[in-house]
């Protein structure tokens, strides 16, 4: 019997429908798994066809964190370059999902730990079900809690007083304390979790495909932008781009003749 795969992707037109598929391990990150994710993520830059991306997982958890009892992360002999080469090998896919021009939803229930929250943080929109837990567990095996881009990632998303709560501590955050900080946008039943996508893609797909793309990349650049000025220089930049853009002439048009613009990514 085929052994299913652990990373499903669905290609619904404009939107990629990427589903962690391993539920009897709570979707924890085993080496075929890092590979797959880091492996489409990484390939998104080339995927112009693929908009939106909506991250989900199968099962009654989102993200367990990492597969402690797959061989692969613990190299034999246990030395620096090998435990670095399997620390990166991780935290590649978390830079590579900023990185891609394409927003991401999350949509997180159950227990989301370990590097599972940091997929999570990694998104640039995250919907919580009612059953969502998540955590930086990495204190509990011994380790910092700075791990997979968490000490950047909480920190901008709900402050320096939450996100040091969370790391020194380990400590769960559930689903409404999660929307009361802002780290979710919102709470729904679980079950409805992927319903609840629905008006975050529609409105997401109106807009040109080339200014949803440079739109996530001036956040990318703006949460470390050293000041006003430097962020609203790329701001200039990438408006007076797309004012030049046949999309936008289209959107005028389309305005002045009161009917939805069609957009063409020119």
């Amino acid at each position: 019997m085929e052994q299913a795969s652990p990373l499903e992707i669905e290609h619904r037109g404009p939107v990629d429908w990427v589903t962690l598929n391993r539920p009897e391990s709570g979707n924890a990150l085993n080496a075929v798994l890092v590979g797959d994710l880091l492996a489409y993520f990484e390939g998104l830059r080339e995927r112009e066809q693929t908009r939106v991306v909506v991250l989900r997982a199968r099962g009654r958890h989102f993200c367990a964190g990492l597969d402690l009892t797959d061989p692969s992360f613990n190299p034999q002999p246990r030395g620096p370059h090998a435990v670095w080469k399997v620390q990166r090998s991780i935290a590649r896919i978390y830079q590579a999902m900023r990185a891609c021009p394409q927003p991401i939803v999350a949509l997180v229930q159950g227990a989301a730990c370990g590097g599972g929250f940091s997929l999570a943080l990694a998104a640039d929109i995250r919907i919580a079900g009612e059953s969502a837990r998540m955590n930086a567990a990495y204190l509990a095996i011994g380790l910092t809690g700075c791990d997979m881009g968490s000490s950047y990632f909480l920190p901008r998303l709900v402050g320096s007083a939450v996100a040091s709560e969370l790391l020194l501590t380990a400590r769960f955050i559930h689903a409404p304390r999660a929307l009361a900080t802002g780290l979710v946008s919102e709470v729904v039943p679980d079950a409805e979790l992927s319903q609840a996508a629905g008006p975050y893609l529609e409105e997401m797909l109106r807009a040109t495909p080339m200014g949803l793309r440079l739109t996530k990349e001036a956040l990318n650049y703006a949460i470390d932008a050293p000041s006003l000025h430097a962020a609203m220089a790329m701001e200039d930049r990438h408006q007076s781009l797309l004012a030049l853009s046949e999309d936008a002439a289209e959107a005028a048009q389309a305005f002045v003749e009161k009917r939805p613009p069609v957009f063409r990514d020119r």
